[in-house]
């Protein structure tokens, strides 16, 4: 089963996501704090990191860059959301995919299921 950590200070959206990723048969690892995410990410090794542009405090971008220096953690795709049109940025970064909020959770899934198979 993989992994997908799911990065995003919003309580109630990372809950849904969660509930989303299980019923995919996929198991969601939550991690609203910022500074924890490569601790986390390296500890769970997860297939996927899906993150929020915008943490309290945090530019996620920030996090992003340091997820694709890190030698244990630079293949792990990860996917980043925003409700902003923030996606040139995230790209440029390293990103692996972009996704507009609010977003369709089979267009999530759609795109979730794709990162993965690519990064295998």
């Amino acid at each position: 089963m993989h992994k997908i950590l799911i990065v995003d200070d919003d309580r109630a959206t990372s809950t849904l996501l969660r509930t989303l990723f299980q019923i995919e048969g996929y198991d969601g690892i939550i991690c609203p704090r910022p500074d924890e995410v490569l601790p986390v990410a390296r500890r769970e090794k997860p297939g996927l990191i899906l993150m929020d542009v915008h943490l309290a405090d945090t530019d996620a971008i920030e996090i992003l860059t340091a997820l694709k220096a890190d030698v244990a953690l630079r293949t792990v795709p990860v996917v980043m959301t925003s409700g902003m049109d923030v996606e040139d940025r995230c790209m440029n970064a390293g990103a692996n995919a972009f996704m507009l909020k609010p977003f369709k959770p089979t267009e999530l899934m759609s795109i979730i299921r794709r990162e993965l198979v690519t990064a295998r």
